[in-house]
């Protein structure tokens, strides 16, 4: 993963500096808390990274989301940059580990950030990725876990100060969660805490995840264990909660394919199969 920086590169056009999707939105409390650093100091502390990409040309931002915003809106028209020659993992594993490192996260966003760094540390350390069976068991790994998810737990600890069960934890929860289930989370009332991320870990029916998810979001219940127990208490009384726009389309789409031939399936792909694997591509890296 080579990378290296721009030296000819200091400053940059605010307008010119992409946002792109970002794995948590920019808070309002970070840009005012920077915005009165900046009345104190009389300077922005810290420049913002970005990279020029080199297929499209376009600068994007890596890491300083809250920097940008405030220079976009207090009118800025350059701010200081590091610019980096870098690939797609780099970019992301900045973008993470700025947060990590620099941020009060929720534990929401810790665990959403912290599934996709394990995503991105298997893809550039694949001797890493999942041993099973008697090959795991030869290497005596626990057995509760993946190989990937042991070192890539001890890496992440380390380098954040943190212990390898509190990674561990905070990856499953966050890997069962697609970007418009945090998206939901973060509109909830009250913080979603890790007890309740690693509840949610537990479910695997995909219609019970969406309503805890939805009661969550809503405040009607105080932890997701409680909305576990509202969700099987509909159940047993035969009641169907009302879905989401998220799960209508989702049964609209299932229905549509378990009807369809193999011959429509197959034309299907061959037509929106590029559609599809963009879509997976842009919630992989995006997260939102």
């Amino acid at each position: 993963m080579a990378a290296k920086i721009i030296k000819s590169i200091t400053e940059l056009p605010v307008d010119d500096i992409q946002m792109g999707t970002r794995l948590r939105p920019v808070s309002k409390a970070g840009v005012e808390a920077i915005k009165a650093s900046i009345t104190e100091l009389g300077v922005m502390k810290d420049a913002i990274h970005v990279r020029k990409h080199k297929r499209s040309g376009k600068i994007e931002l890596l890491a300083g989301a809250h920097r940008l915003t405030v220079a976009q809106e207090l009118d800025w028209s350059t701010i200081k940059v590091v610019c980096w020659d870098c690939n797609d993992d780099f970019a992301r594993l900045m973008e993470i580990d700025d947060n990590l490192a620099g941020a009060e996260l929720t534990a929401l966003d810790t665990a959403v950030f912290l599934a996709e760094r394990k995503r991105v540390y298997e893809k550039l350390h694949p001797e890493t990725k999942a041993t099973v069976g008697a090959d795991l068991v030869s290497k005596r790994w626990d057995t509760a876990d993946t190989m990937s998810t042991v070192s890539f737990a001890r890496a992440t600890a380390e380098k954040f100060g943190i212990s390898d069960r509190h990674v561990r934890r905070m990856v499953s929860a966050g890997s069962v969660l697609t970007g418009g289930d945090a998206h939901r989370l973060r509109s909830s009332g009250r913080p979603v805490t890790l007890n309740d991320l690693t509840e949610l870990a537990k479910i695997g029916d995909v219609s019970e995840r969406y309503r805890v998810i939805d009661l969550l979001a809503e405040g009607k219940v105080k932890s997701a264990k409680d909305a576990r127990k509202t969700w099987a208490s509909e159940q047993n009384r035969g009641v169907t909660p009302p879905m989401n726009n998220t799960e209508k389309t989702w049964q609209r789409l299932q229905d549509a394919w378990k009807r369809a031939s193999k011959a429509g399936r197959v034309t299907f792909l061959e037509e929106h199969g590029d559609e599809v694997q963009a879509l997976l591509d842009e919630i992989r890296e995006g997260q939102a």
